[in-house]
């Protein structure tokens, strides 16, 4: 049954969350406006497809923005209520900080729920239409997308590179343009500038080059023998056709081998055919090097029973039993076989080392799904305590403090993921670094709390300061 202190500390909370969860996810979904905002500016799209990219965009900013909503809204609660001295006078009636933090309690974990939920149905599926998106949108008007001094290879048959684009967005220098219709035609284009701009219908990519060359290559089915044309220009229009690049729906499927695209039973089942697959390689390169070494599957001591059988019991190594005659063939075979073991392991470690890295990433994300939403528990244990210590409501100290516990919050997130990606921590340790560091700090404030500790009165600070000053004046030699 609910009781009036329940009703009182609840509608005390639901208003700075609901406040605080969207300035959050404002904010953060403006910081992805701006991270995209080069590739939807001059695209033509309509406000149904920007908004459907913002949505989908934003749909991930709901693991960040609850803990750090839950983390504010409790410190500005118990801030509130400290501050009005209605803390004060509810301890005085007999009721502990637990009690009291008790529904709120529950509706931490009720939004751990929340968080998990999105976490693994939601997300997975936003990230996948995002994803199918911006493909789309990436390539609708290739003249906007040409990086300076990258081949742009999204037009079916050409790659484009500029050395160089002027701030008009239309003028380029130093212009290679690969053109390859068959298998036995390829051609180029070399020029010093030029002029680049989409067609009055937006169907071609239109580039008047100037001072350059062009070099082709003709040729046919019937005969292998080609026919090399050098052209010189001071002017020339190359017209490219982008017709196919008109935004279009991707398909989903294309995205879905990406864990970020996947709940928990389908990144388990990815885990599994990636290990396999390690698993797989390892053994096939064993077989590998055991067929360029059949010697590695006799024992050491054959040679010493050789050497035993023929009575040479001056040899001390197999090489002793060779004949002089055969020991340098012998030497150049054996650094060949080590060559070709040498090449083998250079040509398929990487392979193997692309597949750990992608157990990796798939088992952080894993993690993160559970990890993310169960630290909107152990923020909701730093804030409240937090704010019943500090006993300052409004958005002033609450939004310091409350910004400062995030961001350790984040930095130690984003250190975890980093050296669970290069391998340098186990998964378990890196994913929940926060948890495990901040864990402890929750306790400790909850704890302090409770015994109505002075941590943050700066009165305490000034006597400790005044003791320890006359400690010290006392324990100085007097003259």
């Amino acid at each position: 049954m609910i009781k009036k202190l329940d009703k009182l500390i609840l509608k005390s909370f639901i208003g700075p969350f609901i406040a605080t969860f969207f300035i959050a996810y404002f904010v953060l979904m403006m910081q992805s406006l701006w991270k995209y905002v080069d590739d939807l500016v001059g695209k033509g799209l309509d406000a149904v497809t920007v908004l459907k990219f913002l949505l989908y965009a934003s749909a991930s900013l709901l693991i960040l923005v609850m803990p750090i909503a839950i983390l504010l809204s409790s410190i500005m609660t118990f801030g509130n209520l400290g501050e009005k001295f209605e803390l004060v006078a509810i301890k005085a009636s007999g009721i502990s900080l637990l009690r009291f933090m008790r529904p709120l309690m529950w509706v931490a974990v009720l939004l751990c729920g929340i968080t998990f939920f999105f976490a693994n149905y939601v997300i997975p599926i936003a990230n996948l239409k995002f994803k199918a998106l911006y493909s789309g949108i990436l390539y609708k008007k290739p003249a906007l997308d040409l990086k300076e001094g990258t081949f742009y290879t999204a037009i079916p048959g050409y790659s484009i590179k500029i050395a160089k684009k002027d701030a008009d967005g239309k003028t380029i220098h130093k212009v290679i343009i690969y053109e390859q219709q068959n298998t036995l035609q390829d051609n180029c284009i070399i020029a010093e500038k030029g002029i680049m701009q989409l067609s009055a219908d937006e169907k071609y990519l239109e580039f008047t080059l100037q001072n350059g060359y062009r070099y082709q290559e003709r040729g046919n089915t019937t005969d292998t023998s080609t026919e090399f044309i050098s052209l010189g220009f001071k002017e020339y229009k190359k017209l490219i056709d982008i017709e196919s690049l008109k935004l279009a729906t991707t398909p989903d499927s294309v995205f879905k081998n990406d864990s970020r695209a996947m709940t928990i039973p389908q990144i388990n089942k990815l885990i599994t055919k990636l290990s396999k697959d390690v698993d797989s390689i390892d053994v096939q390169l064993k077989k590998n090097i055991d067929r360029q070494i059949p010697s590695m599957v006799i024992a050491d001591t054959t040679w010493k029973k050789t050497a035993s059988f023929t009575g040479n019991k001056k040899a001390k190594r197999m090489s002793d039993l060779l004949p002089d005659s055969l020991e340098e063939s012998i030497k150049s075979g054996a650094v060949r076989q080590v060559d070709n073991i040498k090449s083998t392991l250079e040509f398929r470690t990487p392979e193997i080392e692309n597949q750990k890295k992608e157990i990796r990433i798939a088992a952080i994300e894993w993690h993160h799904k559970i990890s993310l939403s169960f630290a909107c528990l152990v923020l909701f244990f730093i804030g409240a305590p937090l704010g019943s210590i500090i006993r300052k409501g409004g958005l002033g100290m609450p939004i310091v403090v409350a910004i400062v516990f995030f961001l350790i919050f984040h930095l130690l997130n984003m250190f975890g993921e980093k050296f669970v990606r290069d391998a340098l921590v186990p998964t378990v340790v890196g994913t929940w670094l926060p948890i495990i560091v901040l864990a402890p700090v929750g306790f400790f404030f909850t704890y302090k709390a409770m015994h109505d500790s002075q941590l943050f009165n700066k009165e305490f600070y000034y006597r400790v300061f005044r003791k320890m000053k006359l400690l010290v004046n006392n324990s100085l030699p007097r003259k």
